[in-house]
């Protein structure tokens, strides 16, 4: 019943923002900021207006079962969204927080069908020349930012186990490239692979 009553409000946040001339609403956030390995991945998601879908929530406060069943839900019901990453190689040159802009940049280059308002999950990013607002904690109050995050979560994980299959060692199928104990013991075993991210502490 309480994921219930954070559904209502986060739809009921994004209204709040629907006025004349604003139809089309996006949300973006990342997924993959924490990671030893393995890219930083954005989404952009438009929903209709006035939609709502059951159960949707910040991603990190998702099942990966949830976060299975609402995946193609939100892609069958958005008017438009995008997924984009930035390589690890790309972290450790430009770091990650500008990695994660790029992402988001791209995510909404991508779409077919651009939104007349963004909101942002805690980032500013002067790039984009309609009306956006980072949020903080937006995708715990945005059902469109939400809706990003479990898109972009959906996406780094799965290609964290197709990665697996070429870097069987590190546990990318299990650990996602995040820094468990056992990743640490795999690095120091094995030291790192082209898809970690030299830059951070504890890869090289």
């Amino acid at each position: 019943m309480a994921e219930m009553k954070c559904n209502k409000k986060m739809f009921k946040f994004d209204k709040t923002y629907y006025r004349e001339k604003v139809d089309l609403l996006g949300g973006i956030d990342e997924a993959g900021r924490g990671p030893l390995a393995g890219p930083v991945a954005a989404a952009c998601v438009i929903l209709p207006k006035g939609y709502e879908l059951d159960g949707l929530n910040d991603s990190k406060k998702l099942t990966a079962n949830q976060r299975e069943k609402l995946e193609p839900e939100i892609k069958k019901a958005a008017i438009d969204w995008s997924v984009a990453f930035c390589p690890p190689q790309l972290i450790d040159r430009i770091n990650i927080l500008e990695a994660t802009k790029m992402a988001m940049i791209i995510s909404y280059q991508l779409l077919k069908i651009k939104p007349q308002l963004l909101l942002i999950d805690a980032l500013k990013i002067n790039y984009f020349s309609v009306e956006h607002y980072g949020i903080i904690k937006g995708d715990a109050t945005s059902a469109a930012i939400a809706a990003a995050s479990i898109l972009a979560k959906q996406a780094r994980d799965k290609y964290m186990v197709n990665l697996h299959e070429l870097y069987p060692v590190y546990g990318f199928s299990k650990n996602k490239g995040y820094p468990t104990r056992c990743h640490y013991e795999c690095l120091n075993i094995h030291g790192p692979c082209d898809e970690h991210r030299f830059s951070f502490r504890g890869v090289s």
